[in-house]
């Protein structure tokens, strides 16, 4: 049995009213309080983490944010700081998200300011790494996703690194409809892992790596059972209680 401790985030990115927030997080809440053995979370958008918040209550579930600044406060118009997050009692946000990367400017410079400034903070970085459907193509899956990963890691101890939870996240892969297959995910997971071990062996063993792209309740077991699959970053199905439950009971399996 896999001994890293198995977790399942829920993205919900720009979607849903306030309303919706609270009976997400609260369908969430009583999901991870049935689910012991894996570590589950939820990261509504920004204007929503106080409904969240409240409807979670004293459940285990964990609190995310999608987003921070890469700066302390300041005259940052927009941005949102590590500090505000905390007071919403965020525990974990994203770094790099793929739509961050890719619509909004993120590049590996940012991505590394904010992970940083999270780490600073006592957040949890998620740090998401993948590439297109074209760099893929093209073979440069290897050359993209560690490339990310040095950028984003490079400077760091290990004390600040073994804080942090990578997601592997394949660009072509979120919000199509295609998934990695279990080999492909598998396949990139360990080259993370690899990579990790030649910094630290030790913490390579103990890092979590998710998966993000397209999961369900359908495929979720197979994915999980990968040696090197340590949980998910789920998009569309977390919005789902029913889906979001389907691929916990899941990651229960095998936490």
């Amino acid at each position: 049995m896999n001994m890293r401790k198995r977790l399942v985030l829920g993205n919900w990115k720009m979607n849903g009213s306030r309303q919706d927030s609270r009976d997400w997080a609260g369908a969430a809440a009583r999901i991870a309080t049935d689910h012991p053995l894996i570590d589950v979370g939820i990261m509504p958008a920004t204007v929503h983490l106080q409904e969240a918040q409240q409807a979670k209550g004293n459940s285990p579930l964990w609190l995310g944010a999608q987003n921070l600044a890469a700066y302390d406060n300041g005259a940052y118009t927009g941005e949102v700081s590590a500090q505000m997050l905390l007071e919403f009692g965020v525990r974990a946000v994203l770094c790099g998200h793929s739509e961050r990367r890719q619509l909004l400017g993120d590049n590996d410079s940012v991505v590394k300011a904010k992970l940083q400034r999270a780490l600073a903070a006592g957040l949890i970085p998620v740090l998401c790494l993948g590439e297109t459907l074209e760099q893929r193509e093209s073979g440069a899956t290897e050359s993209v996703v560690l490339g990310q990963l040095d950028s984003a890691l490079s400077q760091l101890q290990s004390k600040e690194l073994e804080r942090i939870v990578i997601a592997y996240e394949p660009v072509w892969a979120i919000g199509t409809g295609l998934t990695a297959s279990p080999a492909q995910a598998q396949a990139v997971h360990a080259l993370i892992r690899s990579a990790i071990a030649q910094r630290d062996a030790i913490l390579a063993s103990l890092i979590r790596i998710l998966y993000g792209g397209s999961v369900k309740g359908s495929n979720a077991a197979e994915l999980f059972a990968q040696a090197d699959v340590d949980g998910g970053l789920i998009g569309g199905a977390s919005l789902v209680p029913s889906e979001f439950a389907a691929i916990c009971r899941a990651a229960s399996q095998d936490g």
